[in-house]
């Protein structure tokens, strides 16, 4: 019998920033689809950002106030703050689409983000499911393929940018820019799919 009870509070505040992780994504596309609302979408993501940053704030005031933790501190904190990593990335997305004055969306911009959202659904999935090894290793799977299939859309892109079809150079580092931030975020996806891998196998 346990005399203190573990804080399973935390696995609910992995589950919300996992929900603003998926907020972002679907306001980034919506931004990629709607360039003539930049400024209104670019806001709604940073408010999301902003809220990703205070709940890993609170994650860390809870870790360091918690005396028994459901998981390794090490582990909440890692988890968290790669969560938070992937939202603060589809907010640099958004917010490099605005500073560069976007119009005209590229395509494969258009293919990585259909990546991106698929892979925070999956990422939402496991972390809701955490306590359940085989849902959280199967959608480690699920994100590497994502994550395969991400990288090559985004070589691509990059081929395109420099095949001579394109002549303006500022088109060319504009896009080199965004290409290569949303390819960050759908790594720092799959990191977030490894920590869970990793959390599953030592804990659940």
């Amino acid at each position: 019998m346990r005399l203190i009870p573990r804080d399973e509070e935390f696995f609910s505040m992995f589950g919300q920033l996992a929900r603003r992780l998926q907020n972002s994504a679907a306001l980034l596309k919506e931004l990629l689809q709607h360039t003539e609302r930049m400024d209104e979408l670019v806001e709604a993501i940073k408010r999301e950002e902003h809220a990703a940053d205070n709940m890993m704030r609170d994650i860390v005031q809870r870790i360091n106030s918690t005396f028994v933790t459901p998981i390794d501190r090490e582990d909440i904190y890692h988890l968290g703050a790669k969560l938070d990593n992937v939202i603060d990335l589809l907010d640099g997305a958004a917010r490099r689409a605005q500073m560069f004055r976007i119009q005209h969306v590229r395509a494969p911009a258009l293919q990585q983000v259909d990546v991106l959202i698929r892979a925070a659904a999956a990422i939402e999935h496991g972390v809701v499911n955490i306590k359940k090894r085989h849902a959280v290793e199967q959608g480690a799977h699920e994100l590497k393929a994502m994550e395969e299939e991400a990288d090559a859309i985004y070589h691509a892109a990059i081929g395109e940018l420099f095949d001579g079809s394109i002549t303006d150079a500022i088109e060319v580092i504009r896009w080199k820019e965004m290409f290569d931030k949303l390819e960050d975020a759908m790594d720092e996806c799959e990191d977030v799919a490894n920590v869970l891998e990793g959390i599953s196998l030592k804990h659940m």
